[in-house]
């Protein structure tokens, strides 16, 4: 199949990299032509018009920029180059009202959107993509090869039982949640759930690490290797889990993770999904408290937050940005 891609950021070109290495074709568009000149195999394009272009008719557009106003600016103008029967793909970190109210605009000219959860981060290209989609069935099904082209697969994990008869797709790694909005919704709770577990893995270690503190008792003192503790847990433990995986990978580069300050980002998701909690009286102590962790991380920062730091970078790439200290502290 032949697609579009614009943004070719950690996750977008490394998107176009997988469908190429599936078979597909992939014409791409970045505002920084060195991004597009970098993405060996694609077609580049240098305007959002060219690639409209290069694309034959019913044509695939996947948008993968940061959520709020270049996305909409992005995806309205394609609003305005595309045909009838053409397909959008947000498969960014948008907010899934914004999904709701693009899809109503689009669908005025014919042409479908599709929102597309994907986590997998700076990891997709060699593990695949899981994603949660939202958008009319018969787009989706049109699309499937695309989006089963960038699944992980069934890999090695245990089948679960009972799951006769249920839509084979998920076992792949990859979901159609429902309409326009249903599958970043979906992404989103993911995203604070996994604020959730971070927490409690940080907070775990900075707990281990703290019992070798000369404020105790000398006899109830440990000085505990949670690098070595994060290895065991991965093997044969309740608590084992991706993200532990990158715990440990974290700690055994850098047991004391001097290199990372602790000020933890948000990217929004969690916040989102904080508010979809209250709009449905729904109690979510856990994810909330997670959330306040991160903003309270950029006042001063413990062992556990370098932890945090650490997990985001090894899972997405991501970068701390060092906010200032609020004045007095």
């Amino acid at each position: 199949m032949q697609i579009g891609i614009i943004g070719l950021g950690r996750m977008g070109a490394n998107i176009g990299r997988r469908l190429m290495g599936k078979g597909h074709k992939v014409v791409a568009f970045d505002r920084e032509p060195k991004a597009v000149a970098a993405l060996t195999g694609a077609t580049g394009a240098a305007s959002l018009k060219e690639l409209v272009e290069k694309l034959t008719p019913p044509r695939a557009v996947w948008v993968m920029l940061p959520a709020g106003k270049i996305t909409d600016d992005t995806i309205f103008a394609l609003g305005d180059l595309l045909a009838s029967g053409d397909a959008v793909i947000d498969g960014g970190n948008t907010y899934y009202k914004d999904d709701i109210r693009r899809a109503k605009e689009l669908k005025k000219k014919n042409i479908a959107y599709v929102d597309c959860g994907t986590s997998g981060g700076v990891w997709g290209l060699e593990r695949g993509y899981c994603m949660m989609i939202g958008g009319d069935k018969v787009v989706v099904d049109r699309l499937d090869p695309i989006f089963a082209a960038l699944a992980p697969g069934a890999g090695s994990i245990d089948k679960t039982p009972a799951r006769d008869g249920r839509d084979p797709r998920v076992v792949n790694g990859y979901l159609h949640a429902g309409p326009a909005g249903a599958g970043h919704f979906v992404k989103m709770v993911h995203n604070g759930i996994e604020y959730g577990l971070m927490q409690a893995y940080a907070e775990g270690f900075d707990i281990l690490r703290g019992r070798g503190s000369d404020k105790l008792p000398e006899d109830e003192r440990f000085t505990l290797d949670t690098a070595d503790i994060a290895e065991v847990w991965r093997r044969g433990s309740v608590v084992a889990s991706w993200l532990l995986d990158l715990t440990a990978i974290a700690l055994a580069k850098s047991p004391e993770l001097k290199e990372f300050e602790g000020a933890v980002d948000d990217s929004g998701e969690c916040r989102w999904t904080v508010e979809a909690a209250i709009d449905e009286a729904v109690s979510a102590p856990v994810i909330t408290s997670a959330l306040y962790a991160r903003f309270r991380s950029r006042l001063d920062h413990s062992f556990g937050e370098k932890l945090l730091s650490a997990m985001r970078n090894e899972f997405g790439g991501h970068v701390e940005s060092l906010a200032p200290k609020a004045e007095g502290k």
